[in-house]
């Protein structure tokens, strides 16, 4: 996978090995989709981005400066995937914090995954994962660095038909997808998952409940999700992906996928991307 990437404004490839985004996870990242010179959730993540670092004690980069660099490395590019990412920077060993951190601010732009219009037309299969996502409210709902219990979850299967799994937190409750947020349609109401103890709030997510304010946050229990009238998941670089089946129970894509897949159209778009 190539990239165009600036580490504090330079072209680069690398980081320091003391950088303690490297040495602890020490940080926070934002995957954004551009069309072209557009971002159309910039302020999602922006805001996202800024509650990440006030949360861990980081200074905020510059959302100007963030945007600046953003055009450079995606200049020529129809869609891209931009990465930011921001760490505390350099510093001694050990767990205290730096007294005065310079963090390191690493912005890329990467080609789009392809994801094929069928996929969204006809949706995913899923499956439950086994890992078990811990409970730490203090690091509920921001996008850190550390994403090793959705590496490992995803490390669970290797079938080419199976797009996205489930996660469940230690106490049977459905937080999201590895990848993604999840929605489902109980009873006729849409309901989504509290991220309060675990889990990441999603730009998508909070884009999608703000245009259905109908919607609830709730606890969801797997009997609960398996029972759905309608599932679909929510991400800022797919989009609205409806879901199709989990361990072998069938859904079929429904009215609130569709009209979200026409929001998110609406905002500029595709329903297909990548090839």
């Amino acid at each position: 996978m190539t990239a165009r990437m600036l580490v504090n404004g330079v072209a680069a490839t690398q980081v320091s090995a003391l950088d303690r985004g490297l040495a602890y996870g020490d940080g926070l990242f934002e995957s954004i989709r551009l069309l072209g010179t557009v971002a159309p959730l910039w302020s999602r993540h922006m805001q996202r981005l800024t509650e990440g670092c006030a949360r861990l004690q980081i200074p905020a980069p510059d959302p100007a400066q963030l945007w600046r660099e953003a055009l450079e490395v995606s200049r020529g590019m129809l869609e891209s995937v931009l990465r930011i990412t921001v760490t505390r920077g350099l510093g001694e060993r050990g767990y205290a914090l730096p007294a005065s951190p310079q963090p390191t601010r690493v912005v890329a732009a990467f080609t789009p995954p392809p994801v094929a219009a069928k996929i969204y037309a006809l949706g995913v299969r899923m499956r439950v994962c086994t890992i078990r996502l811990a409970e730490q409210p203090l690091l509920a709902g921001i996008k850190h660095l550390n994403r090793l219990e959705q590496v490992l979850a995803r490390a669970e299967w290797n079938d080419p038909a199976i797009a996205e799994g489930v996660l469940l937190d230690s106490h049977g409750r459905v937080i999201s997808a590895t990848m993604a947020n999840l929605f489902a349609v109980v009873d006729g109401e849409l309901l989504t998952p509290s991220l309060d103890r675990c889990g990441v709030a999603g730009v998508a997510r909070a884009e999608v409940l703000a245009a259905c304010p109908q919607a609830r946050v709730a606890e969801l229990t797997l009997d609960t999700l398996l029972d759905a009238g309608e599932v679909f998941l929510s991400s800022s670089v797919r989009g609205i992906l409806p879901v199709r089946s989990l361990d072998g129970c069938g859904y079929a894509p429904g009215t609130m996928a569709r009209r979200l897949q026409q929001h998110w159209r609406n905002l500029g778009f595709s329903m297909e991307q990548g090839g």
